[in-house]
């Protein structure tokens, strides 16, 4: 079992920028793939970003540019760091994670069957 802790989340101003950060806790892990999910009111969860063991990132269209995902191994976080934020970005942020092959190789922010989730962090973008 791992659990998943998100922060970093807060007001910003549109043009700002902040970093989420998500610390797993739990069973040790060594292959992964972790990803940033968001949800704003009224709209359906749009995958961020994601990250495997090896590295391969992927992005979400309306990210792309703007949002960098990173892991730290040693401290087994996951982080997204957000610049340019617009008030479209406005949303609860959540950190998934999967540890099981398929999940690991196929990795990607558009998955549905992510085994854990955090309770998330809310991000607001307004002037």
């Amino acid at each position: 079992q791992v659990q998943l802790q998100e922060s970093g989340g807060g007001l910003v101003q549109p043009g700002g920028s902040l970093r989420l950060s998500c610390a797993a806790s739990g069973d040790p892990y060594s292959a992964y793939c972790m990803a940033w999910f968001r949800q704003a009111p009224g709209k359906e969860r749009e995958g961020v970003a994601s990250i495997n063991s090896d590295g391969f990132t992927m992005y979400a269209d309306a990210v792309k540019g703007r949002f960098t995902i990173s892991h730290d191994n040693a401290q087994k976080t996951l982080y997204l760091q957000m610049n340019s934020l617009e008030p479209d970005d406005t949303a609860i942020y959540y950190c998934a994670a999967d540890f099981r092959l398929h999940v690991v190789v196929g990795c990607s922010e558009r998955r549905r069957d992510f085994r854990y989730r955090g309770q998330g962090t809310q991000v607001t973008v307004s002037s």
